[in-house]
């Protein structure tokens, strides 16, 4: 068989060519610093205890939807939000371990991790979860170890990343730059912290428009002949673009001038995820600037200082 022709010559002279002739459109990667660099490896790894309890409790649920439609109804959408269910799960597995373990019981373990009132709740609703169960199913002690061993495995998952959460809220709240983008609605330890660590030195974008088509929030016009169709863009870092959405819709719920962008989006007729998505392409002009300058989020700035300082609204 013939060997094929080695072109990464060719590709090199592309390339190079290409950085001399657009030098303006590069953004040049500088050395990151430490902090940087050690809030990148624990996003990482946050996001893939992230997956790996998603994956766990999809199927702990295919597994409680088995034994019990109606319990899975009441806790599936809870159980990685309420660690006294995945305990409770853990100890009794099945309707028939439920009934047996009684009222009593099952609210002394929840009960360790809810108020009064949602102990309450949960008892109740879990009651005429199995009040509602007529049958049992085949190999319902299988199911219950299943259910057993899944539990617990969500709950050691969850248990981790709740102490790395810590540990990205205490590197991201030291970084100088931290401090500054937190005061921004939208940015908790997490988002702020993926945000932060994927836009790296803010001073390698020269405007926001940079950043945003480096983040893939910039609509793509391709062209063939006289039509022109705009589509979605397919690249960029999806990093950034997933944590700069999720700052932006949690923005138009609770900052009301991303409100107000928001709804006027949708007054045109576009649809919630597209609106959202111009909240954050709009935002990057604020966070951008705010990096530069390190000048805090002010939402009640007045509008004439706007250009003499750093962006506090959406206009």
């Amino acid at each position: 068989m013939r060997e094929l022709p080695r072109t990464d010559p060719k590709d090199a002279t592309v390339l190079a060519d290409y950085a001399r002739r657009n030098s303006d459109r590069l953004s040049w990667c500088k050395p990151s610093d430490e902090m940087l660099t050690h809030l990148r490896i624990l996003n990482g790894r946050d996001t893939d205890l992230a997956a790996d309890a998603t994956r766990i409790a999809n199927r702990l649920r295919d597994a409680l939807l088995a034994v019990s439609p109606a319990l899975e109804r009441t806790v599936g959408s809870r159980l990685t939000t309420n660690r006294g269910l995945r305990e409770t799960l853990t100890r009794w597995g099945n309707p028939t371990e439920l009934k047996t373990a009684g009222r009593t019981r099952i609210r002394r373990v929840l009960a360790k991790y809810s108020t009064p009132r949602t102990t309450s709740k949960l008892v109740a609703a879990i009651w005429d979860a199995l009040d509602a169960q007529t049958v049992i199913v085949a190999a319902e002690t299988v199911w219950a170890d299943t259910v057993r061993e899944l539990a617990a495995d969500l709950d050691s998952i969850c248990e981790r990343r709740k102490l790395l959460a810590e540990d990205i809220e205490a590197v991201f709240m030291a970084h100088p730059l931290g401090k500054v983008i937190s005061t921004m609605c939208g940015f908790g330890p997490r988002t702020g912290a993926r945000t932060l660590a994927e836009i790296g030195d803010p001073h390698r974008f020269d405007n926001a428009s940079r950043l945003a088509s480096y983040a893939g929030l910039v609509p793509i016009d391709w062209q063939s002949g006289s039509k022109t169709i705009t589509r979605k863009p397919r690249g960029g870092n999806h990093r950034l673009k997933n944590a700069l959405f999720t700052a932006a819709f949690v923005a138009t719920r609770h900052d009301p001038c991303a409100r107000a962008y928001y709804q006027q989006k949708r007054n045109q007729g576009k649809r919630h995820n597209a609106a959202v998505i111009c909240v954050a392409r709009k935002r990057c002009n604020i966070i951008l600037t705010m990096l530069k300058t390190r000048t805090p989020y002010q939402q009640h700035h007045q509008q004439k200082n706007i250009k003499k300082t750093a962006p506090t609204h959406l206009k």
